[in-house]
């Protein structure tokens, strides 16, 4: 996969190149407009808030958006089907470290990756998207977002968000900055009126249309790695259908917006956070910053196999575009090796966590019986009880109360069987 993961550098890297572009733009233009001959000292002022930006992003940036979103790092015994899920695809991944793995408390099903390398990685989901998951479906999910880690696309989107970032806050002070403060057109009466209404024009411009160009560049980014996720995760767990059912059920739902996401961070997740499930299934625009969810279900049942091969044929068939896949991934006699290599751990009993595949490579796994989805569910909710401090009194009737950290010294009741507990 390294050809396949230089090619997606090369060809990502001319719509970051138009991104830089714009930025350098946008410098000019408001240095022209507030210091006569001061568009080379814009382009520099522009440069160094990237810099600093990216050096942010680069040091802190993963664990602020893991902060941002409210996700708690979870360990082996707190939510063991999920940690093993994530194990599995690692496995099949080819992936040499295992990223840490974070879950939010959020209604809302939702998933994605970040880090700055596969070394420092981390993927995170939603408790909405653990409850109404069953474990093929949970597999489609987690391999999506390592496919995004394998591919090295976390890294990507962090410094494209980066730039859209210096744009829109560059784009955000110069108006400002117009509007209350005025520029050189208000303060030199030497130049003459003409030029300077035309380097204020061409300022306003930028200003307008740099975030809005940058903006369509970076959710193009994110639609094409979309693509290339799901044809990974399809390799990864030799088995379509799971990503396919997945995304059905969090386009079908009604559980609202994401709390901590928001526009800058939407392209990070493996649907819209910020659209409603009409607007995940069927978004097909420029501002779109995912593909439609209905045409990627499609992709996914249509295919006859799980390789790279099988998704770059049925997405041209589908869409009627030329394979998204890069020709070096589809040529490369090692792709799926991680998955061989899975089978082949299991098989020798190196790792007591790795379903048996049924077939070469498949992990489909049977529907969970409603008694073990509420135990998932209930496991997802003790998990958040203990990190924010609830105590636990258990009755003699078998039920557990789940209190509130503030209630002490008061009594409580029983729901179920009336019994008075003193609580400390």
């Amino acid at each position: 996969m390294f050809e396949a993961i230089a090619a997606n550098r090369r060809k990502s890297a001319f719509m970051v190149m138009l991104m830089a572009l714009l930025l350098a733009a946008l410098g000019f233009g408001l240095g022209e407009y507030f210091m006569k001959d001061g568009g080379l000292i814009g382009v520099v002022g522009a440069i160094i808030l990237w810099g600093i930006l990216t050096l942010v992003a680069w040091g802190q940036g993963d664990q602020i958006f893991l902060t941002m979103s409210g996700a708690k790092k979870i360990s082996a015994e707190d939510l063991p089907v999920l940690w093993n899920v994530v194990e599995e695809m690692t496995l099949a991944s080819g992936l040499q470290k295992m990223p840490a793995v974070y879950v939010i408390d959020d209604p809302a099903p939702n998933a994605f990756a970040t880090g700055r390398s596969p070394e420092t990685a981390a993927v995170a989901v939603t408790s909405g998207l653990l409850k109404i998951l069953d474990r093929d479906e949970l597999q489609g999910v987690i391999a999506h977002e390592l496919g995004h880690v394998k591919n090295r696309d976390i890294l990507l989107m962090l410094f494209t968000g980066v730039l859209m970032g210096a744009i829109v806050l560059l784009a955000d002070v110069g108006m400002r900055s117009m509007i209350f403060g005025g520029g050189r057109s208000r303060r030199s009466n030497s130049d003459s009126g003409g030029g300077n209404a035309i380097i204020m024009v061409v300022a306003i411009a930028l200003m307008i249309l740099a975030p809005i160009m940058a903006q369509l560049i970076y959710f193009a980014v994110s639609r094409k790695r979309e693509y290339l996720a799901d044809a990974s995760a399809a390799a990864f767990t030799r088995y379509p259908d799971g990503l396919a059912r997945a995304l059905e059920k969090i386009s079908g739902t009604h559980a609202g917006n994401l709390k901590g996401a928001s526009r800058a961070t939407a392209p990070m997740y493996i649907v819209n956070p910020m659209a409603a499930a009409s607007e995940k299934a069927s978004a097909s625009s420029a501002t779109a910053t995912h593909p439609p969810i209905a045409e990627r279900v499609k992709i996914l049942r249509a295919m006859g196999g799980a390789s790279f091969q099988d998704y770059d044929q049925t997405y041209a068939e589908v869409t009627g575009k030329k394979g998204v896949v890069p020709k070096s991934a589809l040529e490369d006699p090692h792709a799926g090796a991680g998955l061989r290599v899975q089978g082949e751990r299991w098989r020798a009993g190196e790792t007591a966590t790795v379903g048996a595949p049924e077939a070469a490579g498949a992990m489909a796994a049977a529907a969970p019986a409603p008694e073990e989805t509420r135990r998932r569910a209930r496991a997802v909710d003790d998990f958040f009880y203990d990190k924010d401090g609830w105590k636990r009194v258990p009755c003699e009737c078998g039920a557990v109360l789940k209190l509130p950290p503030q209630l002490t010294g008061s009594q409580v009741k029983c729901p179920r069987c009336k019994r008075k507990h003193q609580v400390a």
